[in-house]
C-alpha cells in the first residue's frame, strides 16, 4: 500500500433479528436509532440488515380475535395478566417514542410480510418498509399478513406495486425467510429482538439506548486499533 494511501474504514455491520408482530422488536429498534444518534458527530457509520424471526409461524393469516385472546391461548395465561402486561409494554414504547393500540391492532401471520422485507431489501429499501410495517402493525391497526395491504405498504414507501405483488404471489423470496430463521437457530437466538454487532457481539432484547451506543463505541474503537 503506498505510505499516503487513505484508509477507508468499513461500516459497521449490525443484523437484527426480528418479527414485525413483536412489540419489542420495535422498542429496540427505537433504542438502536437512539443510540446511534446519541453519539452525535462521533457515531460510527453503520449498515443495518434485518432477518426474518418468526415468533407464532402457526399463526393463522386472519386470526380471529384480539391480541389478548391470541396471547392468552398462546402463552396460557389469564386475560387480565395479558392486560397487564400489554399496559406495561405499551408504556415502554410510550418512553420510545411510539404510540401502541393494541385494542385494535390485527394479529396474523408475519410470514409474507418477512418476504416483503426481503424483496425491500433486494431494492435497497428495507429499513424504510421495516419501519412503515412495525407502524402499520403497532399503531395504525392495519393487517400485515394479507397481499393487498402489503402491497399498499410497500408503494407507500416507492416501492413497485406490480414487482412486489409478484414477488409475494410467487413466494420466492421464503427460501431467504427459512434462510434466515435457520441462521437464527444456528447462533441459538431463540427470541427477539437479536442484535448481532459487527458479527461477533450479540445484544439480545430492547436494550436501553445507552447499551448500543457503548456497543458501537467499542466496536469503532476496536476497528480504529
Amino acid at each position: 500500500m503506498h505510505p499516503f494511501a487513505l484508509i477507508v474504514s468499513e461500516p459497521i455491520k449490525i443484523d437484527i433479528w426480528s418479527d414485525i408482530a413483536c412489540p419489542w422488536c420495535y422498542i429496540g429498534k427505537r433504542n438502536l436509532e437512539g443510540g446511534i444518534s446519541s453519539l452525535g458527530d462521533d457515531a460510527p457509520e453503520v449498515e443495518i440488515t434485518y432477518h426474518s424471526f418468526e415468533l407464532a409461524p402457526d399463526t393463522p393469516v386472519d386470526f380471529e380475535g384480539s391480541e389478548v385472546d391470541f396471547l392468552a391461548k398462546h402463552k396460557g395465561l389469564p386475560a387480565e395478566r395479558v392486560h397487564e402486561m400489554l399496559d406495561h409494554v405499551t408504556g415502554v414504547a410510550a418512553n420510545a417514542g411510539l404510540d401502541y393500540h393494541f385494542d385494535t391492532l390485527q394479529h396474523t401471520k408475519t410470514l409474507k410480510a418477512h418476504e416483503l422485507l426481503h424483496f425491500a431489501k433486494e431494492q435497497g429499501r428495507q429499513l424504510e418498509l421495516a419501519e412503515r410495517l412495525f407502524r402499520a402493525y403497532f399503531t395504525e391497526g392495519r393487517h400485515v399478513g394479507r397481499i393487498d395491504e402489503l402491497v399498499e405498504l410497500a408503494s407507500e414507501i416507492g416501492l413497485d406495486t406490480g414487482a412486489a405483488r409478484e414477488a409475494l404471489e410467487s413466494g420466492r423470496f421464503a427460501p431467504a425467510v427459512q434462510a434466515d430463521i435457520a441462521q437464527a437457530q444456528a447462533y441459538g437466538i431463540n427470541g427477539v429482538p437479536f442484535f448481532v454487532i459487527d458479527g461477533k457481539y450479540g445484544v439480545s432484547g430492547a436494550q436501553p439506548r445507552e447499551v448500543f451506543a457503548r456497543a458501537l463505541t467499542q466496536v469503532a474503537d476496536e476497528k480504529a486499533a
